[in-house]
């Protein structure tokens, strides 16, 4: 079976993309939160979507459910900060920080542009366009335009994201995803057969209030196993930021299942040079794997401005990524 649809999803509108096997629900009406990606023959549930009793808390937290968008990501000191001469204040959402967490996007009704079927794909097209008479532009002043494309096929989910800048001055390019998977991902699975791996370089220090200090520090021996061999996702709790740093040309998360000899590559290409892992405290059920293109407060931080992956999408320019989730046979270390 192949196509894709407009249906509900436990009462709020949805689109749903068929390709064989696999199955995945977006919801443009909540942030274009790509809720769901199964295996159905399978029985592979592989993001952290809500039961029918868990719509409420969704509702309340959507960012630790299937694939949110941040924009900008993570916490921003007292939500403010000024680039390129425009002053951006962000609600102060996180009261016991004082930080504004998770940006704009997540929460926001997104326009469907597109859905539909080919002979290659079932896809969905989504799309924000912000101006100045737009509700969002008091919190984010600028315009832009910021388009989401899923596409389903014998290749996994890929997703491409753009960022236009429709402005007369700079934007910066703030973007990441609060990618929540689920370990086991496997029906009946059980989390202890799971070992996780990262393409992550070297770990960011973070103050009380989970904003960065400037230090990098190096890779405790549990980290290194998390770069190197994998290892188990819920050995203590993680709320821990890390450069990205490629390898063998892949920048990406792997989740294997010993048990079953399979593992779900979440491949984020090499535009997002952060990645931040957080695992619900330690909590065995799912973990946030979160691209990231920033460091964390990046325009508050007195680093150089490609340290902390800060740049512009300057006036007509355009911002692109592309990333893929897939399952394959074998183990998160192949020679």
């Amino acid at each position: 079976m192949r196509g894709a649809k407009e249906t509900t999803f436990r009462g709020e509108r949805a689109v749903v993309l068929r390709w064989e096997n696999l199955q995945a629900t977006v919801l443009p009406e909540i942030g274009a939160n790509l809720i769901s990606f199964r295996d159905l023959i399978r029985g592979f549930t592989l993001l952290h979507e809500p039961g029918v009793n868990e719509m409420d808390d969704f509702r309340r937290t959507p960012y630790l459910y299937g694939i949110p968008v941040l924009f900008p990501p993570n916490r921003y000191d007292a939500g403010t900060f000024t680039y390129a001469g425009t002053h951006v204040q962000l609600p102060v959402n996180e009261a016991a920080t004082g930080a504004h967490l998770h940006g704009v996007l997540y929460d926001t009704a997104w326009e469907v542009k597109d859905f539909g079927s080919t002979q290659v794909e079932s896809y969905v097209v989504l799309s924000v366009k912000v101006d100045e008479a737009h509700p969002l532009f008091a919190k984010w002043p600028f315009c832009f335009t910021f388009e989401l494309r899923y596409g389903l096929n014998e290749f996994g989910l890929s997703q491409h994201v753009l960022v236009r800048n429709d402005g007369g001055g700079s934007m910066p390019c703030l973007v990441g995803f609060h990618t929540a998977v689920n370990a086991p991902f496997a029906e009946h699975g059980d989390a202890t057969d799971y070992r996780c791996r990262f393409t992550i370089g070297e770990r960011w220090e973070l103050d009380n209030r989970g904003l960065p200090t400037g230090v990098r520090l190096p890779l405790t021996l549990y980290e290194q196993a998390l770069r190197d061999v994998g290892a188990y996702p819920f050995v203590e709790s993680m709320d821990n930021h890390y450069t990205a740093l490629a390898q063998d040309g892949y920048n990406r998360m792997e989740l294997w299942d010993m048990k079953r000899d399979v593992t779900l590559v979440y491949d984020v290409g090499l535009g997002f040079g952060q990645w931040m892992v957080w695992n619900h405290y330690g909590q065995p059920g799912f973990f946030c794997a979160e691209p990231q293109v920033n460091v964390v407060n990046a325009p508050n931080l007195e680093l150089p401005a490609d340290e902390v992956g800060l740049f512009p999408v300057r006036p007509g320019e355009v911002w692109e990524a592309h990333s893929r989730l897939y399952v394959r046979d074998g183990g998160v270390k192949q020679d």
